[in-house]
């Protein structure tokens, strides 16, 4: 047991393994009920916070412990609080107010993205080009152009207003250095409280809810140990130059592509889930608009979450104001009708067929790929 615990917890694991794992989740949760997004849980949350301060919701709320996106949210915090704990890496990081305040504001970007292109980079970008929709391309796009402008602003905020959010870290709660510590025993715990509350759920008729949040541990864990992260995707090849997670992500997506086309095909899932009408002003914009908020928090939707788990107060500061901003924007879109004009739903196999669909887009993949590795070569595009 110590060999395997050694092996899961006091070594990273790579990102490679990680986006092949991540794909292979993604795909079982499409056959289970359907595929990984973290906006929508967040939305609920935002939405059940302004219920519970006396604000009637726009149409039926059910509570964070049963709406599905929710369930998997709170799973994945579950499972990257345990694995920070049982690796020992688990600590409350009060960052400079500056640094607050810009997860906070990268939270509300990251909401309205969200809500503009139907998704976030994991439901609107990741499980909807997976998912052959055309939406998940023009946000890929989007993605890239915010990644871009948030970090040109970083860059400039460095040199003409270094004061305003530097300063020092507090750090709380740290395990020591060496010598015993309690936060494997803690994570352990967490675990057995994650068993518990699948028991209830099936106790009470709700076992797709409790394999939801076992889904949602599992995607934690994996994320928490691999330290794997769509922002440094889009952030490293402009910053420093690195491939590596850009790489990784291209698997990982192709993966869950031809995973997600088998489903599909053999009707095992319908054609139309997960193609939103949003191709392609929503998803340019909005993945733009998602992509600067990203860079400033530090954090994507589902990057904002592990992270949180892991004791950083900045994210916290981004889950908070993502959930508000999505709650707010969707409210305003809904009673001004205004996501009809945002595009249309494209599914790719539609307009060309499948061979020619799946090529389409794992060429522009392949294109990625190589792009970033000749970037980080080149160095072309790198600002460091």
């Amino acid at each position: 047991m110590k060999d395997i615990y050694n092996a899961l917890f006091r070594r990273p694991l790579s990102v490679w393994p990680a986006g092949l794992l991540l794909a292979t989740l993604n795909i079982l949760l499409f056959a289970y009920e359907k595929p990984w997004t973290a906006s929508d849980g967040l939305r609920n949350w935002g939405d059940w916070w302004f219920a519970a301060a006396g604000v009637p919701p726009s149409a039926r709320l059910l509570p964070p412990w049963l709406y599905s996106g929710s369930v998997l949210n709170l799973g994945l915090l579950a499972g990257a609080s345990a694995a920070a704990l049982l690796s020992r890496q688990f600590a409350v990081q009060i960052a400079p107010p500056g640094e607050l305040a810009k997860g906070f504001l990268g939270g509300l970007l990251m909401g309205v993205g969200a809500v503009v292109a139907m998704g976030c980079n994991i439901g609107g970008f990741y499980s909807a080009l997976s998912a052959l929709s055309l939406s998940g391309l023009a946000m890929m796009a989007g993605l890239t152009v915010g990644a871009f402008i948030g970090l040109r602003y970083l860059l400039w905020e460095a040199e003409h207003l270094p004061g305003w959010s530097s300063g020092p870290t507090r750090t709380l709660l740290a395990a020591p250095a060496r010598g015993p510590s309690r936060q494997p025993w803690m994570g352990g715990l967490a675990l057995v409280a994650v068993a518990v509350a699948v028991a209830v759920y099936g106790r009470n008729d709700l076992a797709q809810r409790g394999g939801l949040l076992l889904f949602g541990v599992l995607l934690g864990v994996i994320l928490q140990r691999s330290r794997f992260c769509l922002v440094r995707a889009f952030r490293e090849p402009f910053l420093t130059g690195d491939s590596e997670m850009t790489r990784a992500a291209v698997l990982s997506l192709l993966v869950s592509l031809f995973g997600f086309a088998v489903l599909k095909a053999t009707d095992l899932r319908s054609t139309s889930a997960f193609v939103f009408p949003a191709f392609w002003q929503g998803g340019l914009a909005g993945g733009t608009v998602f992509g600067v908020g990203m860079v400033l928090a530090g954090g994507c939707g589902a990057g904002s979450l592990w992270r949180a788990a892991e004791g950083h107060v900045k994210l916290w500061c981004a889950v908070f104001g993502f959930a508000l901003a999505s709650s707010l924007a969707r409210r305003s879109a809904e009673e001004h009708q205004w996501l009809r004009s945002l595009g249309t739903g494209v599914f790719l196999p539609d307009v060309t067929g499948w061979p020619s669909a799946l090529a389409i887009i794992a060429a522009v993949l392949v294109a990625w790929y190589l792009a970033a590795a000749w970037n980080e070569k080149t160095r072309k595009f790198a600002a460091a």
